[in-house]
């Protein structure tokens, strides 16, 4: 087993030849596992002294002149870190003069308010939308991780009293369970109720650690006492631990750190574990507790400094994002469609069937069209969360089926990859959903599209009036591309399908979670731009068991028994909402992809291979914002 000592010499040893630490051993660094490092390391600094030191100028190159922390080469508007950031200086030590336009900046960050739009006022939320806190990105919605370490740093920074911090914690209060917990923000949608996730939860409670005497705090500390028992997942377990030891006034909870400290060590043993992660589990352990409130209790004896809001992009900002946008309408009118629409459909009974002969057999059709010999082939599932009861993910024996392909086609690498709205912790998710088994028994290495490297490419879609995109470096540089979607009915998207499942290729650190700002533009709108900017090469659709109902989380299985693939995404997608009985003509989406020449829409021009639509269709209904928003799907895709 792991003792605290070598966790600290381990964690020292995964720091980057130039300082600071990435998400995972070898990747570029970042501020939020580096700022995790310090803390960690700050412990036995003595002993670290040129490590820290490495790390604190590792840290202070993502600083931006304006005093925000972010990504260096990420996206400017993800400025979230700056908040754990601030936290981080000021326990290893800055004078809070110094950080005066780092708590500027913070307090200057607000979320926006929420107003009446397509996705949010049918939510059947039971939040108050009105209350101010700190989205992941500039001119976003508050979430309770990023309003959370706001707080947190505040109060470390001598702002107790400010009327930001006042409301932030209010926030807070507003998002937690009643029973216990919370999540990214919302406690019921559509109607249904959500689940607390461990890491959020967390983070919740060091923010208002002494500050807030509530029921439901009481009970989210209930909550991760129950947790932490049943855990399996390190950084699940590490995170519960940390909030207790700063809540831990009572012998029930006390009583629970020796068998805690006992699982981190014995999971953090693993020699992969990642740096973000081997960073918590020292920080569970230490014999000190990082995050309670002790030090920068005086704000700084200068006034801070104006910090304003970002500014607009200026005149010569709006004539550049013009001229862009006349060069990708250029490029969109001469773009060539796929060299074929044919999609075929399996009969796929079960998924006990033989699904690699199956594909194999697919695949047959497709291989001159999109060869995978000697490729670096990624596949893109669709992973949301995992509840066994449901049926939202695609099945792991369908990737089992389609890795078993790519190696008998000789691929050169094969990658998983995937980067869920709605968990940060995908780690825990792989495992959970049978996925993880997968991949070991192939051997094949899975990514993290939330974490992975943003590379920062122009948008060639332009629906969501974003000049560029940030997308994950695996994505990009991919030879083939396979969407790998589970087939489900979608609450605003219409469908979910090969094209909906691009959602998860943009990183998480740079949009956040659930990937907010790209529903506050459109989902559809998004998903087209993503389509444009870099779609699949191939799409093979999991349709043996779908979802009916309000997805992506909400419904009920439906048998279909068919596995779909082409490599024509657009051609895919209508062939599968003519499986689920759902004319493609009505779904926004799949409308405006095709005005964007993604790929062809009309049954006509899609060669039908295999099995007969009808042989297989089931009858699901239509989402109800699609039925509502049936209207200018044309004229929104022309803007």
């Amino acid at each position: 087993m792991s003792t605290v000592s070598s966790l600290l010499d381990r964690l020292a040893a995964l720091a980057n030849t130039g300082g600071g630490w990435g998400y995972h051993a070898g990747s570029a660094s970042h501020p939020e596992p580096t700022c995790l490092a310090l803390l960690a390391l700050n412990a036995a600094r003595a002993d670290f002294e040129p490590v820290v030191a490495r790390g604190l100028a590792a840290l202070d190159a993502h600083r931006a002149p304006d005093g925000t922390y972010r990504l260096a080469d990420g996206r400017p508007e993800a400025a979230w870190p700056t908040a754990i950031a601030l936290f981080t200086r000021l326990a290893l030590g800055a004078p809070p003069d110094e950080m005066r336009a780092t708590v500027a900046r913070v307090l200057a960050l607000e979320s926006r308010t929420v107003k009446a739009d397509p996705e949010t006022k049918d939510m059947e939320t039971d939040i108050d939308l009105s209350l101010v806190g700190w989205p992941w990105a500039a001119a976003n919605f508050g979430w309770v991780e990023p309003t959370a370490w706001a707080c947190l740093a505040l109060r470390a920074a001598g702002q107790e009293k400010h009327a930001r911090v006042k409301q932030g914690l209010k926030l807070l209060l507003d998002r937690a369970f009643d029973s216990g917990g919370a999540n990214y923000g919302n406690r019921v949608v559509l109607g249904t109720a959500t689940e607390p996730i461990p890491g959020p939860s967390a983070i919740l409670l060091l923010a208002v650690q002494g500050a807030v005497d509530h029921p439901r705090v009481d009970a989210a500390v209930g909550y991760l006492r129950v947790h932490a028992r049943q855990a399996s997942d390190l950084e699940h377990l590490a995170w519960a631990r940390v909030a207790l030891g700063v809540h831990d006034s009572d012998s029930a909870t006390r009583d629970l750190f020796p068998e805690l400290d006992k699982k981190i060590l014995a999971l953090a043993a693993d020699p992969t574990t990642s740096p973000h992660r081997l960073a918590l589990a020292a920080l569970a352990v230490a014999e000190q507790n990082a995050f309670r409130l002790r030090y920068g209790a005086a704000p700084s004896s200068s006034p801070l400094p104006s910090a304003r809001g970002a500014g607009g992009v200026g005149l010569f900002g709006k004539i550049a994002s013009k001229v862009r946008g006349v060069m990708v309408a250029g490029i969109t009118k001469l773009k060539p469609l796929p060299v074929t629409s044919a999609v075929h459909i399996a009969r796929a009974p079960d998924y006990d069937a033989p699904l690699a002969d199956i594909l194999n057999a697919q695949y047959e059709r497709f291989r001159a069209a999109q060869p995978l010999a000697g490729k670096r082939v990624v596949i893109k599932p669709n992973l949301v969360e995992y509840r066994p009861d449901r049926v939202i993910n695609t099945d792991p024996r369908v990737v089992d089926a389609v890795i078993t392909l790519c190696k008998k086609e000789g691929a050169a690498e094969i990658i998983v990859a995937e980067g869920p709205g709605h968990w940060r912790n995908v780690h825990f998710l792989v495992k959970e959903s049978g996925l993880g088994a997968v991949l070991d028994k192939h051997g094949v290495r899975f990514v993290d599209i939330n974490h992975d490297e943003p590379v920062k490419v122009l948008n060639l879609g332009r629906l969501t009036c974003l000049d560029h995109l940030y997308m994950s470096r695996t994505v990009l540089t991919a030879d083939v591309l396979i969407s790998l979607p589970k087939l489900k009915t979608h609450h605003w998207a219409g469908v979910t399908l090969a094209l909906k499942n691009l959602f998860g290729t943009l990183p998480g650190i740079c949009y956040g979670w659930p990937k907010n700002e790209l529903h506050w533009r459109g989902i559809p709108n998004s998903i087209v731009d993503i389509a444009c900017t870099r779609g699949p090469n191939l799409s093979i659709v999991d349709a043996i068991t779908g979802m009916e109902g309000d997805g992506p989380l909400h419904g009920t299985a439906k048998q279909v028994g068919a596995l779909l693939m082409g490599v024509d995404p657009l051609a895919v997608d209508a062939t599968g909402a003519r499986l689920m009985g759902l004319p493609p003509e009505r779904i926004p989406t799949l409308v405006m992809a095709a005005l964007r020449r993604v790929g062809r829409l009309a049954e006509a021009e899609i060669p039908q291979l295999g099995e007969p639509i009808a042989a297989l269709a089931q009858q699901f209904a239509l989402p109800p914002l699609i039925e509502r928003e049936l209207l200018p799907v044309q004229k929104r895709a022309t803007l």
